[in-house]
C-alpha cells in the first residue's frame, strides 16, 4: 500500500504504507505533517506504521519520540502509530504508551480498526 488519505471513522486520516522510508528525523516529522495537510481534506491525523519509526523512537531517553509528538501537536495533527508495539519492553516506553492513548494527541493503535475505535471516542 501507498501513502494515501482515508477516511477513518469518518475522520481524514493520512495513512503511511508499510513500505517507504523511515521516520528517523525531525524534518521527515514536518513533511509527513505538511503532507497529511495537502490532501484535499486536510487529514487530522497521520497514521504511521511502526515499523517505519527508526529504533530512537522507541527508547524514550534519546527524546526523539517526544519531540515527534510534540511537532504533531504543535501542527494540530494527531499522531496514530499503528502495529504491535509490545516487543519495545522497556517500563518507561509502555508507560508512555498508556499514558498517550488517554489523551487526545497520539495514539498506539493495532491497527486502523483499532484506531476507528478510538476516533469514535
Amino acid at each position: 500500500m501507498t501513502d494515501q488519505l482515508e477516511h477513518i471513522a469518518d475522520v481524514p486520516v493520512f495513512v503511511l504504507g508499510a513500505d517507504g522510508p523511515t521516520l528517523a528525523t525531525e524534518n521527515d516529522a514536518l513533511d509527513l505533517i505538511v503532507a497529511a495537510g495537502h490532501h484535499g481534506a486536510d487529514a487530522k491525523w497521520a497514521a504511521v506504521p511502526a515499523s517505519r519509526l527508526c529504533s530512537d523512537f522507541f527508547t524514550l531517553s534519546t527524546g526523539f519520540a517526544g519531540m515527534i509528538a510534540q511537532k504533531f501537536t504543535s501542527y494540530g495533527v494527531g499522531l496514530a502509530i499503528l502495529g504491535d508495539v509490545s516487543g519495545y519492553a522497556s517500563k518507561p516506553f509502555q508507560d508512555w504508551v498508556r499514558e498517550t492513548n488517554k489523551g487526545r494527541h497520539v495514539w498506539f493503535a493495532r491497527d486502523k480498526q483499532h484506531l476507528a475505535e478510538l476516533l469514535r471516542g
